[in-house]
This record gives C-alpha cells, sequence and structure tokens, in this order.
C-alpha cells in the first residue's frame, strides 16, 4: 500500500529548530514524516531570525522527512519591498502578511505540483499563507495557527502608547481577524496550539473545526542535571534568565518591561544576581542594555541548555504573546522555577504556586523572583512540578498521536473521492483579504 501524500506549506524554513515557531514546525514535520510522503515549500527565514542559516545544511537535514523546496522572501532582499508591501497593505486595506508572503516563484511552483500529483492533504503552516489557499482547490487543508494573530496584534497595539504604532497595530489587527473571519470556517481543519486559542477562533469564525495540538517538548534532551559540562548543581545555578533573546518583537517588549518596571523593584528587594537574556540580539542591543541595566544579552546561542541549567529562575514577563511559550516547556522539562506574567503562561496547565509563580504586577513579579533566589526548597518543588507536567502533557511522542491520526482520516477520506474534474481545482474564487 502506497502512503498518503501531504503537501506542507511553510512560511519559514524550520532548521534548524532553535527557536519557537521553528521548535514546534521542524518537530510536527518530523511526525508527520511517520505517516505520509511529504513534499514541502518553505519561505526562507526573515532575516530578523538572527544567526545565518546555511541553506544546504538545512535542506540536508529536512531531506529525512520530506522533499524540500526554498523560496525567498522577496522583501529581504529589497528594502523598497518591504515599504512598497507596506503601502499595499494601507492603501488595499488587506493585512500586512498577504504582500509579505506574495512570490510569484511559489506560486507558480505550487501549482505545478498540485498538477502533478495528488495530494491526500494540505498541511499550511500559518494562516499568513492565505492568499494560496484557493490554488489548493478541492484538497482538504489543515491550516496551524502558532497563536491567534489578530489577539497579538491588538496586544501589540495595547502596550504601544498613544500614536501612529498603536493606530497602524489596532489596524492590522482588524485586518487579520477578517481574514480569521473569513477561511478559519472555510478550511477542513484549523490546528490550535491551546484551549484558550481554539475558543478564540470559534468565537471569531463560529463553525470552525477546531483540533489543539499542544506545543511540545523533548523531554530526553531538555533534562534536569542530565547536560554535559553544565554549570553547576541546584546549590551552585544562581540568578535570572529569559530564554528567546531580543527578537521577536514581543521579546523585546519584554525585556523593557523587565527592565525600567521590574528590575528596580529587584534591586531594591536586594537581590543583585545577575541577569541574562539568551538568545538573538544585535552588538548595539547587547551593549546598550548591559551598560544601562546590567542585563546580559548573550546573542545567539546554538545550544542554550547549560546556560538554562546555569540560571536558578528563569522569568517570561511576557505582555504580547499568543499561543503557548516553548520556553516554559523547556524550562519545566529541565526542572527550573519559572516566574512568568499571566500571557507569559497562557494556554499552559500552569497552575500559581503548583509548577509555576504567576505575577502580573512589576513589584509583585520581582517580590517572586526574590523568593525563588532565596529558597532552593522553593526552586526543587516548582521545578519537580514543572518536570512531572511536561512528562505527563507535553512530550512530543504523546502530542503528535492524536495529530496523526486525525490526518490520516482525512487523507484516507479524500483517497476515497473521486478525482474532480479539471475546472472543479481553477474555478476557485481569488484570495480575499
Amino acid at each position: 500500500m502506497t502512503r498518503p501524500r501531504l503537501l506542507f506549506l511553510c512560511q519559514t524554513l524550520p532548521y534548524p529548530p532553535d527557536g519557537g515557531v521553528w521548535i514546534r514546525t521542524y518537530h510536527v514535520l518530523r511526525l508527520l514524516a511517520q505517516a505520509f510522503d511529504i513534499t514541502a515549500l518553505c519561505f526562507e527565514r526573515a532575516g530578523s531570525a538572527g544567526a545565518s542559516v546555511d541553506r544546504h545544511t538545512s535542506l540536508d537535514a529536512l531531506s529525512r522527512f520530506a522533499d524540500v523546496e526554498v523560496f525567498a522572501l522577496p522583501q529581504r532582499h529589497s528594502r523598497l519591498r518591504f515599504a512598497w508591501d507596506h503601502v499595499r497593505s494601507l492603501t488595499q486595506r488587506r493585512v500586512y502578511t498577504t504582500f509579505v508572503y506574495d512570490s510569484g516563484p511559489f506560486r507558480r511552483r505550487l501549482a505545478e505540483r498540485l498538477r502533478s500529483t495528488r495530494f491526500d492533504l494540505v498541511h499550511m503552516d500559518s494562516l499568513d499563507l492565505a492568499r494560496y489557499l484557493p490554488a489548493c482547490g478541492t484538497v482538504p487543508v489543515a491550516c496551524v495557527h502558532h497563536d491567534v494573530e489578530s489577539d497579538l496584534l491588538q496586544r501589540r497595539a495595547d502596550v504601544q502608547p498613544e500614536g501612529w504604532r498603536r493606530t497602524y497595530f489596532q489596524h492590522q489587527a482588524r485586518l487579520m481577524r477578517a481574514v480569521e473571519r473569513r477561511w478559519c470556517s472555510a478550511i477542513a481543519l484549523n490546528v490550535a496550539v491551546s484551549e484558550h486559542d481554539g475558543v478564540r477562533l470559534q468565537e471569531i469564525a463560529p463553525g470552525s473545526r477546531v483540533l489543539v495540538v499542544p506545543n511540545g517538548v523533548d523531554t530526553g534532551e531538555f533534562c534536569p542535571e542530565g547536560l554535559q559540562g553544565s554549570q553547576g548543581s541546584q546549590g551552585s545555578q544562581r540568578g535570572v534568565a529569559f530564554v528567546g533573546g531580543a527578537q521577536p518583537a514581543p521579546n523585546l517588549d519584554a525585556l523593557d518591561y523587565f527592565c525600567h518596571s521590574i528590575l528596580p523593584h529587584l534591586r531594591a528587594l536586594g537581590a543583585h544576581d545577575p541577569v541574562r537574556w539568551i538568545g538573538r540580539a544585535t552588538p548595539d542591543q547587547r551593549q546598550r542594555y548591559r551598560t544601562e541595566f546590567g542585563v546580559d544579552l548573550t546573542g545567539y546561542v546554538e545550544d542554550p541548555r547549560p546556560l538554562m541549567q546555569a540560571a536558578a529562575c528563569h522569568i517570561v514577563p511576557l505582555r504580547v504573546g499568543g499561543g503557548t511559550r516553548l520556553k516554559i516547556l523547556n524550562a519545566w522539562a529541565m526542572g527550573k522555577a519559572v516566574v512568568s506574567t499571566s500571557i507569559g503562561c497562557e494556554g499552559l496547565a500552569a497552575v500559581d504556586g503548583d509548577n509555576i509563580l504567576i505575577r502580573d504586577e512589576p513589584q509583585a513579579f520581582a517580590q517572586a523572583i526574590t523568593g525563588v533566589l532565596r529558597s532552593s526548597a522553593l526552586r526543587m518543588r516548582l521545578g519537580h512540578r514543572g518536570r512531572e507536567t511536561v512528562i505527563s502533557r507535553y512530550d512530543w511522542a504523546a502530542v503528535g498521536a492524536g495529530m496523526i491520526a486525525r490526518y490520516l482520516r482525512m487523507a484516507r477520506a479524500r483517497a476515497d473521492a473521486p478525482v474532480p474534474a479539471e475546472s472543479t481545482m481553477s474555478n476557485v474564487a481569488p484570495c480575499g483579504p
């Protein structure tokens, strides 16, 4: 028996799996390859992704799971195109990402692939690629929502001071909500990363079919005290760590919020422990935050686990965000104590005082950090319960089982359906907002 064929459309090349969306997408691709023959069409990473990625290395690694092709992001290679995309978004009243991923080569190759192969299912890794949905015709589409994008944009607007930036993000949030309203109820399956996001999608687009597939973690890769060259035991771990660097924008907002609003309270409480922001940052950012606040921005780190292990307390002071945070899952898997805002741990099985401390006011956040730093018993209890939570609910092997089963049911239904006439594939309404 031949295996079902899956077309995997992705807005960013998911290798190396070194952060947020890339980790999830890589593991989802890896898991789906157990049951499907996969053709993957991926856009390259955006310039804001940080360290340059060797395309040949990425393709070689991903070739174990799929036949992968990579396409340029037009605006990455042209500042004029970058500005023009914003202008078109405003004048045509269509969400900005419609134009970011507007690629002639991608569109033509997608059409060629769909003509040459009868795919049983399309996996679209983000609604940012909604402009390509009409091209899929009668092939059922499962679309992943790493977050509810319209809510994320609205939250970005909410933390902006009055002015054009706030107005612009509010405008983009409205445009994105129109896309979600149009497409979520039309496609075969929406894959949300949390129950919270699934409910929101159904509120925005009633009748949407939703499957919750939470973010996961490799509990063998991220584990307590299990690292070669790890820096110290529980007793010698020091300081505070945030994993994710100064990019993307929600992480930078979290950094500024921590430095300006939380750190002064922390210092006033007598906590002068080192603070380390692990991940991508520009040289100017590293110099500025070290000089002004004494915060160490590491820059890109290929393996963050030794630095994670060295910290006594992990923090997630996010005010903007959506989906669920892999940084918390990884910290839990390593048995680390975590202090987070409500938004930071939204959608996870986070229970204040049990496997995490949740604080939304800056002074209370600082007090919670101080408590963790000063009490090894509290650190061990929170870390132990976090690890238990990950093993029982978020290990990738368990996470992927339900997704594979649902995808296979959709593919089999497609395989048993009669082959449509050519006209059925071509007479599809053009993509909307």
